[in-house]
């Protein structure tokens, strides 16, 4: 009995509230809105924080980079490596093992006196265009290079590209950009 009661009472429906079963216009367009407004507000927060991680790598890779120069001009003389050239090879004195003591002449497999190697392989800069990073020793080089690097002081900077020198500078990141700055100030480390 109470199955026949149900459907009667189903089938007696109201035509108007199946109507006012969804959603108006304008409630769909408050909700789009507000999910505007927070979209507005939550994107570029994920940008800051892109741009604070990308920082804080360059930061470590810099650190990374002095500490191992200063490490290899102690092992070799008091001389810093020459790093030459635009690909990774350039960074070989820094990958590949050298005689400790000697000046860089030659990266040798095996010695009485092995030094390094320095680095696991050549650093990529985290601002740069590149998909690579490449040394450069002379002070004033082209934009197309992600690192300036001194070898008379072993001072090395990082070039950023020209979008984000602000932001980088912002940071307080110690950075080169041979776009605005093509006298390439390396000093200070």
């Amino acid at each position: 009995m109470a199955l026949l009661e149900k459907e009667e009472v189903m089938s007696h429906r109201n035509p108007r509230s199946l109507k006012s079963a969804g959603f108006t216009l304008v409630e769909i367009l408050i909700v789009v809105v507000i999910l505007g407004i927070l979209a507005a507000i939550v994107i570029p927060q994920f940008t800051n924080a892109s741009q604070a991680a990308r920082a804080s790598q360059l930061t470590a890779q810099l650190q990374t980079l002095r500490s191992q120069l200063e490490l290899a001009q102690m092992e070799h003389q008091g001389v810093y490596p020459t790093l030459s050239g635009t690909n990774a090879a350039a960074w070989a004195p820094l990958t590949t093992p050298t005689q400790r003591l000697d000046t860089y002449a030659a990266a040798v497999a095996t010695t009485t006196n092995p030094a390094g190697p320095y680095l696991q392989k050549p650093p990529v800069n985290a601002f740069f265009a590149a998909t690579t990073a490449l040394p450069n020793t002379s002070v004033g080089s082209a934009a197309t290079n992600a690192w300036i690097y001194d070898a008379t002081t072993g001072s090395i900077r990082a070039n950023v590209n020209t979008l984000d020198a602000a932001k980088a500078q912002g940071l307080g990141l110690d950075i080169w950009n041979a776009t605005t700055n093509p006298g390439g100030d390396v000093s200070p480390k």
